[in-house]
């Protein structure tokens, strides 16, 4: 009886042991490919990584729809490298706090390629006297035109994406990209999680549009971290982080074509830095501040974060401040007249509070009607939950948080 127990035992002993094997994580592998032309049929991009070369167009009606995890890297050896989104068609991006999914370029070299650009056909408003719906035409080179009626245009979801080194300018304000571009994108699509991380000209620009952004960080790029004109009036922004370092323009750059507007866009948890000796990109203008307003910008800003924001003393001598006006007509439409709000609003590291950009006005506190300007010492600024989406080379970009 006792041989019988034992071979029982012995038995169980190697059934145990294949159920522990069987049980292993099975490792997913990345597939490997190359993305380029024009993509004209809808397609999924399997977890992997491909190579991205040349300007490439997602077309009217096709959706494109990368698997969490997955690395696109363009190549600048082979030319000007894209990812386009055309008017109709669809980008499905959706990665995870710890599978991201990454755009990034082989040299690690800021303003090595275009980013990602998405075209829609929301409103925009560039001219105080043409009929609605208004147009322009794209600053990307592409010269393609943006503006329409449909403020629900959906471009797709992109959720926990980074797009690293671009911002490649070619010819300024004629051909240049930023991280992430937004031609008239409208509410329908989702922007969630996205990092901007060490390019060349600005981490975020909108042209216009209605479509909003949860969750933005904007990490080290030379020019804006935010930026926006035509008319942009995305309600449903939150939590933004910008910081700043070695060389940067403004934290957020806010226009409107000179179109004295009665709406604006609506940002609440945002949090400004600007490393100490970081110095303006454009050595021909005031361009340090962390928020400046011009060509009738207005919105509404809660629970703000400003800090670092101080003057520069070489190559050229500017003031820093927390918000600059730049011009007359922003200063008595958009200030006087109540369409800039800016509440609850902590400034530490920053000498001036306001920045005036031209004579005839002077800006201060006193200028703002009502509460529409709230100093505060509790506002908490934006907040982030870390992970590999926030993290480059084992750099944290939330540390400075």
């Amino acid at each position: 009886m006792k041989k019988v127990f034992y071979a029982i035992a012995i038995a169980a002993s190697i059934f145990t042991g294949c159920s522990s094997d069987d049980d292993d994580p099975i490792v997913k592998q990345p597939v490997e490919g190359e993305i380029s032309g024009e993509l004209a049929t809808s397609k999924v991009f399997a977890y992997g990584n491909y190579t991205l070369k040349g300007m490439v167009k997602i077309k009217s009606g096709v959706t494109i729809t990368f698997e969490k995890g997955s690395t696109i890297t363009a190549d600048k050896t082979n030319g000007e490298a894209g990812l386009i989104v055309l008017l109709g068609g669809k980008l499905i991006a959706e990665g995870t706090a710890d599978e991201p999914i990454v755009f990034t370029e082989k040299s690690k070299v800021a303003g090595s390629w275009a980013g990602i650009i998405m075209y829609g056909d929301a409103p925009i408003v560039n001219s105080a006297t043409a009929p609605a719906p208004q147009s322009a035409k794209s600053e990307d080179g592409l010269d393609l035109p943006y503006g329409g009626s449909n403020e629900q245009h959906n471009g797709g979801s992109l959720k926990y994406v980074r797009v690293e080194y671009a911002g490649q300018v070619i010819t300024s304000n004629k051909k240049e990209h930023n991280g992430f571009s937004f031609y008239s994108v409208g509410a329908g699509t989702t922007l969630e999680n996205l990092v901007s991380y060490k390019g060349n000209d600005d981490g975020f620009e909108f042209y216009g549009g209605t479509v909003s952004g949860k969750n933005l960080i904007s990490y080290g790029n030379s020019d804006d971290s935010f930026d926006w004109q035509d008319g942009w009036k995305g309600q449903n922004n939150s939590n933004w982080f910008a910081y700043q370092t070695v060389k940067a323009n403004y934290g957020m750059e806010i226009e409107a074509k000179g179109v004295n507007n009665a709406f604006g866009p609506k940002v609440t948890n945002i949090t400004l830095k600007r490393a100490a000796g970081t110095v303006t990109e454009d050595q021909s203008e005031i361009q340090l501040d962390a928020i400046q307003f011009k060509a009738q910008g207005n919105g509404d800003y809660s629970n703000i974060i400003i800090d670092g924001y101080a003057s520069q003393t070489t190559p050229t001598a500017f003031n820093g401040g927390a918000v600059q006006i730049k011009d007359v007509a922003t200063y008595d439409n958009q200030v006087v007249g109540g369409k800039i709000k800016l509440t609850n609003v902590k400034v530490t590291n920053t000498p001036n509070l306001f920045i005036t950009g031209a004579t005839g006005f002077t800006v201060s506190a006193a200028s703002f009607p009502g509460t529409n300007w709230g100093p505060t010492t509790t506002a908490t600024g934006a907040a982030l939950t870390g992970g590999k989406w926030a993290t480059v080379d084992g750099v944290n970009l939330l540390a400075n948080l």
